[in-house]
């Protein structure tokens, strides 16, 4: 059976049938569109962990997901659903990935490294625990304040914003133009000032 005697509501109506093939053959047809995404997210996964295969299997995670959740989904094209769940997927992966939490596998350094030796780490003059985690708490509160005053489309670009990323990368992330994004900046900005 190949992708190309099919279309999307077909394939779909097999797989309601518990047909395996069909699934197969959904995953083997949407495969290009995953691997493009992922290509375009790729350079904004410089020094997170991330690399072109993550990025994919992701994707098929996002698609894997539309072709369980799609039936619910009324008139919207299969195409159009799956795109969008496989775009959120990378999206939320990559943003994921630059959050300070992942801070120390992303910027992890080897034990032989002469440049970060171990020594060098433990002489580390850095806050104590105690002052970090009441930093930590303090940053989440004010976030939470903010975030309840802002539209949901300044909420995503704000959390973008604080994870990062530049003013380009929120564009390609959100699809929308650098102007969009800088007026939303500027809103969050004014919102922020009151």
């Amino acid at each position: 059976m190949d992708y190309k005697d099919f279309n999307d509501y077909e394939l779909m109506s097999y797989i309601a049938e518990g047909n395996e093939d069909a699934n197969n053959i959904l995953i083997k047809k949407y495969e290009p569109l995953i691997t493009t995404i992922a290509g375009k997210m790729l350079p904004l996964c410089k020094n997170n962990g991330l690399d072109i295969n993550d990025l994919v299997q992701e994707g098929m995670i996002g698609l894997n997901h539309a072709i369980d959740r799609y039936h619910e989904q009324g008139d919207t094209l299969f195409y159009t659903y799956a795109k969008k769940c496989i775009e959120r997927k990378i999206i939320s992966v990559v943003v994921g990935s630059r959050r300070n939490k992942n801070k120390i596998l992303n910027e992890s350094v080897s034990y032989d490294d002469d440049e970060n030796s171990l020594i060098k780490i433990l002489k580390d003059s850095s806050p104590n625990p105690e002052e970090i985690l009441l930093d930590m708490e303090y940053q989440e509160d004010f976030l939470a304040k903010i975030k309840n005053k802002l539209t949901d489309f300044e909420s995503q670009v704000f959390e973008l914003l604080v994870s990062g990323f530049k003013y380009k990368e929120i564009a390609v992330l959100l699809e929308k133009d650098e102007k969009s994004i800088d007026n939303a900046i500027q809103r969050i900005k004014n919102k922020l000032k009151k």
